[in-house]
């Protein structure tokens, strides 16, 4: 008999998700920039870093740094239709878009927006996850982004979490320079998210 646990795995692979996007089931697309994510990007003064966005979904944080000159960004996800459209839609930019599950990739980049992947992976895996993401930086790089601030009720995803998880999560890999509620969250997520800055240990 197939557990709980190995349906689970197998639901979230890449055509799971390539099907959300084909039934237009995507109820975290917030059709905009995430406005933490946002207001972290505004006070980037070097335009040259290099930036990696996975799970990347609509990619509106890597069109919104592209209009503002980054020019080193680097998008994945696993949901060959929606791989296809960023392709096209960002055909005349600078901006490389892999179809690839993050822990398959390679690299070393400065910063790694964190949106939407950590509450859409098996929460087994998230362990795994920190370490890749911890691999995946260069020296002295940053992991920014938003956390869900809750537990959900239905089985995920999304899959949330707290702030006293995920500081134990992260702490033997991260220097937590900001960890707190968000103040400009979307009206539906306000209360429920935490934004993240941690720096490479």
């Amino acid at each position: 008999m197939q557990t709980d646990k190995s349906k689970e795995a197998v639901r979230l692979d890449a055509a799971f998700w390539n099907e959300r996007y084909e039934k237009n089931e995507t109820g975290w697309d917030l059709k905009q920039v995430s406005p933490p994510i946002k207001a972290y990007i505004d006070q980037l003064e070097n335009k040259n870093i290099s930036i990696l966005i996975a799970g990347c979904g609509n990619a509106y944080e890597a069109e919104y740094l592209n209009n503002l000159g980054f020019e080193n960004i680097t998008l994945i996800d696993i949901a060959p239709l929606l791989v296809a459209e960023l392709k096209e839609k960002f055909k005349q930019s600078s901006i490389k878009v892999l179809e690839q599950n993050i822990f398959d990739h390679t690299g070393k980049y400065d910063l790694i927006l964190e949106q939407t992947l950590f509450c859409a992976i098996d929460p087994s895996d998230r362990s795994r996850y920190v370490e890749k993401i911890h691999s995946l930086l260069a020296e002295k790089g940053k992991f920014v982004g938003v956390l869900f601030n809750k537990i959900f009720e239905h089985q995920g995803p999304p899959f949330g979490g707290t702030k006293a998880a995920y500081e134990k999560l992260f702490s033997d890999y991260f220097q937590f320079n900001t960890i707190a509620p968000c103040h400009n969250s979307i009206a539906p997520r306000m209360g429920n998210e935490l934004f993240i800055n941690f720096s490479k240990k």
